[in-house]
Protein backbone atom coordinates (compact mmCIF):
# COMPACT_ATOMS: atom_id res chain seq x y z
CA UNK A 1 0.00 0.00 0.00
CA UNK A 2 2.33 2.20 0.66
CA UNK A 3 4.58 2.09 -2.45
CA UNK A 4 7.33 4.61 -2.64
CA UNK A 5 10.30 4.00 -5.17
CA UNK A 6 13.12 1.59 -3.05
CA UNK A 7 14.77 1.80 -6.28
CA UNK A 8 17.82 2.83 -4.96
CA UNK A 9 17.00 3.91 -1.51
CA UNK A 10 20.35 2.76 -0.09
CA UNK A 11 22.52 5.20 -2.10
CA UNK A 12 20.73 8.45 -1.19
CA UNK A 13 20.23 6.78 2.17
CA UNK A 14 24.02 6.44 2.72
CA UNK A 15 25.18 9.57 1.84
CA UNK A 16 23.06 10.92 4.64
CA UNK A 17 24.68 9.90 7.68
CA UNK A 18 26.83 13.23 9.01
CA UNK A 19 28.81 13.49 11.93
CA UNK A 20 27.22 15.37 14.64
CA UNK A 21 30.22 17.19 15.59
CA UNK A 22 29.93 20.47 15.33
CA UNK A 23 27.61 20.07 12.30
CA UNK A 24 25.97 23.96 12.41
CA UNK A 25 29.31 25.41 11.54
CA UNK A 26 30.01 22.95 8.13
CA UNK A 27 28.55 24.32 5.49
CA UNK A 28 26.23 21.29 3.33
CA UNK A 29 28.36 20.54 0.98
CA UNK A 30 31.09 19.45 3.11
CA UNK A 31 28.76 18.13 5.67
CA UNK A 32 27.98 15.53 3.02
CA UNK A 33 31.15 14.67 1.58
CA UNK A 34 33.67 14.59 5.04
CA UNK A 35 31.15 12.36 6.30
CA UNK A 36 30.91 9.82 3.76
CA UNK A 37 34.55 8.09 4.37
CA UNK A 38 33.56 8.11 8.25
CA UNK A 39 30.12 6.43 6.87
CA UNK A 40 32.07 3.72 4.34
CA UNK A 41 34.38 3.04 7.53
CA UNK A 42 32.29 2.37 9.75
CA UNK A 43 29.98 0.09 7.24
CA UNK A 44 33.36 -2.10 6.55
CA UNK A 45 34.68 -2.74 9.82
CA UNK A 46 31.36 -3.36 11.73
CA UNK A 47 29.11 -5.00 8.51
CA UNK A 48 28.88 -8.32 9.79
CA UNK A 49 28.08 -7.06 13.45
CA UNK A 50 25.12 -5.09 12.13
CA UNK A 51 24.03 -8.11 9.82
CA UNK A 52 23.56 -9.84 12.85
CA UNK A 53 22.30 -7.67 15.34
CA UNK A 54 19.85 -4.92 13.60
CA UNK A 55 19.32 -2.73 17.01
CA UNK A 56 23.26 -2.17 17.31
CA UNK A 57 22.61 -0.70 13.09
CA UNK A 58 19.26 1.13 14.58
CA UNK A 59 21.38 2.55 17.13
CA UNK A 60 24.56 3.67 14.80
CA UNK A 61 21.72 5.25 12.69
CA UNK A 62 20.32 7.18 15.69
CA UNK A 63 23.36 8.69 16.70
CA UNK A 64 25.01 9.01 12.89
CA UNK A 65 21.68 9.96 10.90
CA UNK A 66 18.73 11.15 13.06
CA UNK A 67 19.90 14.28 14.58
CA UNK A 68 20.64 15.99 10.50
CA UNK A 69 16.60 15.17 9.49
CA UNK A 70 14.21 17.54 9.98
CA UNK A 71 11.90 15.29 10.44
CA UNK A 72 8.83 17.74 11.28
CA UNK A 73 9.46 19.32 8.02
CA UNK A 74 9.84 16.34 6.20
CA UNK A 75 6.66 14.52 7.72
CA UNK A 76 4.27 17.90 7.02
CA UNK A 77 5.15 18.10 3.67
CA UNK A 78 4.90 14.21 2.77
CA UNK A 79 1.24 14.45 4.46
CA UNK A 80 0.61 17.26 2.07
CA UNK A 81 -2.74 19.59 2.47
CA UNK A 82 -3.87 16.14 5.06
CA UNK A 83 -1.63 17.75 7.53
CA UNK A 84 -4.42 19.90 8.88
CA UNK A 85 -6.53 18.15 9.23
CA UNK A 86 -4.99 15.90 11.78
CA UNK A 87 -4.71 17.04 15.41
CA UNK A 88 -1.91 18.20 17.53
CA UNK A 89 -1.57 14.90 18.72
CA UNK A 90 -1.97 12.75 15.47
CA UNK A 91 0.44 15.12 14.07
CA UNK A 92 3.14 14.10 16.63
CA UNK A 93 2.30 10.59 16.14
CA UNK A 94 3.23 10.79 12.26
CA UNK A 95 6.39 12.77 12.71
CA UNK A 96 7.35 9.80 15.00
CA UNK A 97 6.32 7.36 12.76
CA UNK A 98 7.82 8.66 9.53
CA UNK A 99 11.14 8.65 11.62
CA UNK A 100 10.87 5.33 12.87
CA UNK A 101 9.69 4.62 8.54
CA UNK A 102 13.04 6.26 8.23
CA UNK A 103 14.95 4.50 10.60
CA UNK A 104 13.92 1.32 9.04
CA UNK A 105 14.44 1.62 5.31
CA UNK A 106 17.91 3.17 6.41
CA UNK A 107 18.68 -0.08 8.01
CA UNK A 108 18.09 -2.34 4.71
CA UNK A 109 20.02 0.56 2.56
CA UNK A 110 23.10 0.01 4.47
CA UNK A 111 23.00 -3.34 4.49
CA UNK A 112 22.74 -3.29 1.27
CA UNK A 113 25.20 -1.10 0.74
CA UNK A 114 28.36 -2.70 -1.45
CA UNK A 115 31.55 -1.27 -2.64
CA UNK A 116 29.22 1.87 -4.65
CA UNK A 117 31.21 5.47 -5.39
CA UNK A 118 30.18 8.07 -4.87
CA UNK A 119 30.96 11.83 -7.26
CA UNK A 120 29.97 15.17 -5.74
CA UNK A 121 28.91 17.74 -8.42
CA UNK A 122 30.56 21.28 -7.60
CA UNK A 123 28.72 23.32 -5.26
CA UNK A 124 28.66 27.66 -4.95
CA UNK A 125 25.87 29.10 -2.57
CA UNK A 126 26.01 32.78 -1.67
CA UNK A 127 26.31 33.59 1.99
CA UNK A 128 22.71 34.42 2.46
CA UNK A 129 21.64 30.86 1.51
CA UNK A 130 19.35 29.10 3.53
CA UNK A 131 17.79 26.59 1.03
CA UNK A 132 20.17 24.85 -1.04
CA UNK A 133 20.42 21.37 -3.23
CA UNK A 134 24.09 19.21 -3.11
CA UNK A 135 23.83 17.32 -6.03
CA UNK A 136 25.97 13.75 -6.18
CA UNK A 137 26.22 10.53 -8.06
CA UNK A 138 26.07 7.73 -7.52
CA UNK A 139 28.31 5.21 -9.37
CA UNK A 140 28.18 0.72 -9.22
CA UNK A 141 29.97 -1.30 -11.84
CA UNK A 142 28.02 -2.09 -14.52
CA UNK A 143 24.77 0.05 -14.09
CA UNK A 144 24.20 3.87 -14.92
CA UNK A 145 25.45 6.58 -12.83
CA UNK A 146 22.53 7.87 -10.34
CA UNK A 147 22.04 11.37 -9.62
CA UNK A 148 20.83 12.29 -6.52
CA UNK A 149 19.84 15.68 -4.79
CA UNK A 150 19.68 16.29 -1.18
CA UNK A 151 17.70 19.83 0.22
CA UNK A 152 18.40 21.22 2.88
CA UNK A 153 17.87 23.74 5.12
CA UNK A 154 19.36 26.16 7.54
CA UNK A 155 18.41 26.30 10.47
CA UNK A 156 19.04 27.62 14.13
CA UNK A 157 20.40 24.02 15.01
CA UNK A 158 22.39 23.66 11.66
CA UNK A 159 21.86 22.73 7.89
CA UNK A 160 19.13 19.91 7.83
CA UNK A 161 17.63 17.58 5.05
CA UNK A 162 14.11 17.77 4.38
CA UNK A 163 14.09 16.03 0.98
CA UNK A 164 15.92 14.09 -1.62
CA UNK A 165 15.35 13.06 -5.24
CA UNK A 166 16.68 10.45 -7.57
CA UNK A 167 16.41 11.28 -10.93
CA UNK A 168 15.04 14.13 -10.51
CA UNK A 169 12.10 12.24 -8.22
CA UNK A 170 11.46 13.67 -4.83
CA UNK A 171 11.42 11.49 -2.14
CA UNK A 172 8.73 13.56 -0.08
CA UNK A 173 6.69 13.63 -3.07
CA UNK A 174 6.24 10.25 -3.56
CA UNK A 175 5.41 9.40 0.36
CA UNK A 176 2.85 11.93 -0.20
CA UNK A 177 0.87 10.41 -2.96
CA UNK A 178 1.45 7.11 -1.12
CA UNK A 179 -0.01 8.41 2.09
CA UNK A 180 -2.51 11.00 0.33
CA UNK A 181 -4.23 7.48 -1.13
CA UNK A 182 -4.15 5.97 2.31
CA UNK A 183 -5.59 9.06 4.14
CA UNK A 184 -8.71 9.51 1.53
CA UNK A 185 -9.58 6.05 2.03
CA UNK A 186 -9.16 5.47 5.91
CA UNK A 187 -8.24 8.94 7.17
CA UNK A 188 -5.35 10.08 9.08
CA UNK A 189 -6.20 7.57 11.74
CA UNK A 190 -5.98 4.98 9.21
CA UNK A 191 -2.45 6.18 8.12
CA UNK A 192 -1.42 5.94 11.70
CA UNK A 193 -2.63 2.37 11.99
CA UNK A 194 -1.13 1.63 8.70
CA UNK A 195 2.59 3.14 9.25
CA UNK A 196 2.42 1.76 12.83
CA UNK A 197 1.78 -1.96 11.58
CA UNK A 198 4.07 -1.13 8.95
CA UNK A 199 6.91 -0.49 11.95
CA UNK A 200 6.03 -2.85 14.06
CA UNK A 201 6.12 -5.97 11.41
CA UNK A 202 10.40 -5.52 11.39
CA UNK A 203 9.65 -5.58 15.09
CA UNK A 204 8.21 -8.55 14.85
CA UNK A 205 10.64 -10.43 12.69
CA UNK A 206 11.92 -13.30 13.73
CA UNK A 207 15.98 -12.99 14.05
CA UNK A 208 18.09 -14.37 11.50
Amino acid sequence: MLRVFLRCSYVFLFLLTFSSARASDIPPDVLVKNTTMEVTGILKRDKATFAQDKQKLYSMIDAKVLPHFDFAQMTQLAIGRYWRQATPQQQQQLVQQFRTLLVRTYAGALAAFNNQTIEFKPFSMAPESTDVTVQTQVKQPGAQPIPIDYSLEKTAAGWKVYDVSIDSVSLVTNYRSAFGSEIHKEGVAGLLRTLTARNQQDVDAPKK
